[in-house]
């Protein structure tokens, strides 16, 4: 029997748990309530220390160590000022849930959080007249290691505030228990493993209510006669508490580039990029008749997206104004990140104008490409923030647009884009690379602009183009190879950047012959006659 029902003499009436209290949980989980929600497990659930079965078939047992709190005075209605007084005992839970059934419970939580044993309390229960509300730590071990060290005073939201809350719309009897949710740290245990869950005064440590001690067993399959067990990479990353499987692939994809890659974008030109994903099959991964605002600039990054819809002048009152998509997505922007719009080819509206480039310089994003028009181009222009456009216009967005939804699968400049896909954009234009190609696409590019090296400085000494471009002919292809066995393609150098030696005139040596210079900007751009 669990140390609740034996100090009450009766089972609790009601058990709350609580969604997401911790700040260090909600940093994990991306996302901050503003107030707190809640769930009901089964007074049944409750258990003491002892084994917990993961029925065979199941793959997802779910522990989470919380601090658990016991009515010890019955109201409604109750103050928050005065709720901790109506608190009696303080212990250690465990709020363990079966994952395989989550998507069966559509948010009940009943079979995924409420089977006999998935709430083990104790041992012991501290009097909690003796310890504060926020000096309360709770301490989680999986197999003698230490996998989550929190306190209340981590919380988002005190427990007075749930007790005052939950007790507006019905009464808090004497036994009744609140789970008051998990800190970073949850994740699953498998047969054969130990999770212990200790609750304890900060400013006390002796006043302890021990180790809550459960070990999991494998149990027998559940009878075929309701929902099956089901998970996927959603609910195992949910449950171990990081990424796996797809949705690491997915996260993978969002991820900041690193500065190696981007110094490497940086040597290659769009030209060289857009042959190497043609050469793919990606014919269509050029963002037609997008350029820059201004000459130069170079646009290096993963994408975040806007999409808009044609205006309509009641969809445009609903989503048109105030803090709407293209804000969101604006003010969201994280250091490094591209914003692709996709505006329909659109040029009679613009769809940004200098604050949206200021706001979107100032988080640190790497520009903005839309293939709508730009509003107030001279002053975008002079933010400083590359921003690639299908051209320039007055008139204000809601001319022919209605932000409509962002991070989302866009078109534009008729390719497709999706968050996180890597666009490159320089004079020639701008490309789309998908971020599982990104590797060999950019190897590739590189050894294809060494390979143009060669042939640059054949094309120059006389050699006339037959066999030579490209390299096709037995003659040439040996010395080509003979060439690169002595000019190897160098590997990436952190402390080079052909684009901003260039641009500093720390070009390389001028060639003996008669007036023809070298002249290799970002890349191989050939030969220029001065």
């Amino acid at each position: 029997m669990d140390p609740v029902t034996t100090h009450l003499g009766h089972r609790p009436g009601k058990i709350f748990a609580v969604h997401l209290s911790y700040a260090s949980r909600a940093a994990q989980r991306g996302r901050t309530p503003r107030y707190p929600s809640y769930f009901f497990k089964a007074p049944s659930s409750l258990a003491g220390s002892g084994t917990l079965e993961r029925p065979a078939g199941c793959e997802l047992i779910g522990f989470e160590g919380e601090v658990c709190v016991i009515i010890g005075t019955a109201g409604r209605n109750i103050a928050q000022a005065d709720a901790w007084s109506h608190v009696g005992w303080v212990t250690a839970g465990n709020d363990f849930g079966l994952h395989d059934m989550r998507y069966a419970d559509k948010g009940s939580n009943v079979r995924s959080k409420s089977g006999d044993g998935f709430c083990p309390v104790g041992p012991g229960l501290i009097d909690a007249a003796t310890v504060r509300e926020d000096r309360i730590g709770v301490r989680t071990w999986l197999d003698g290691d230490l996998v989550s060290d929190d306190s209340t005073a981590g919380m988002i939201f005190p427990i007075s505030q749930m007790i005052a809350d939950l007790s507006r719309l019905l009464t808090l009897e004497v036994g009744d228990m609140i789970m008051t949710g998990v800190p970073a740290g949850a994740s699953v245990a498998e047969p054969g493993q130990v999770v212990e869950v200790e609750v304890f005064s900060l400013d006390d440590p002796s006043l302890t209510s021990g180790r809550l001690r459960t070990q999991i067993v494998e149990g027998p399959a559940l009878a075929e006669v309701g929902n099956p067990p089901k998970v996927d990479d959603t609910q195992r990353s949910d449950a171990w508490g990081f990424p796996v499987g797809t949705v690491k692939d997915a996260a993978a994809r969002k991820e900041p580039l690193s500065e190696d890659v981007r110094r490497r974008l940086g040597n290659v030109g769009v030209g060289t990029l857009s042959v190497q994903l043609r050469k793919r099959g990606f014919n269509e991964a050029i963002l037609d008749g997008v350029a820059p605002l201004r000459r130069g600039d170079r646009l290096i990054g993963p994408a975040r997206t806007l999409r808009y819809v044609p205006y309509r002048k009641d969809l445009f009152a609903a989503k048109g104004g105030g803090f709407n998509h293209q804000k969101q997505v604006v003010d969201s922007l994280r250091e490094g990140e591209v914003l692709v719009m996709e505006a329909r080819g659109c040029v009679e509206a613009g769809t940004l104008g200098d604050i949206l480039a200021l706001r979107a310089k100032t988080l640190g994003a790497a520009g903005i490409v839309t293939d709508g028009a730009a509003r107030d181009s001279a002053e975008v222009e002079n933010v400083g923030l590359p921003v690639f456009t299908g051209g320039r216009h007055p008139a204000v967005l809601g001319r022919r647009h209605v932000p409509w939804e962002h991070d989302v699968t866009v078109s534009c400049g008729g390719a497709t884009v999706c968050v996180g896909d890597v666009i490159v954009g320089d004079d020639d234009g701008a490309v789309v690379i998908p971020r599982d190609l990104l590797d060999e696409v950019l190897a590739d590019a590189e050894a294809q602009e060494h390979r143009e090296r060669f042939i640059a400085e054949q094309v120059g000494a006389g050699a006339s183009l037959d066999g030579l471009f490209p390299v096709s002919t037995d003659e040439w292809k040996a010395r080509y190879e003979e060439w690169l066995a002595a000019n190897p393609c160098p590997p990436p150098d952190p402390g080079t950047d052909r684009r901003r030696d260039h641009e500093r005139g720390n070009r390389p040596p001028v060639r003996p012959h008669s007036a023809l210079h070298w002249c290799p900007p970002r890349r191989f751009r050939g030969w220029r006659h001065v």
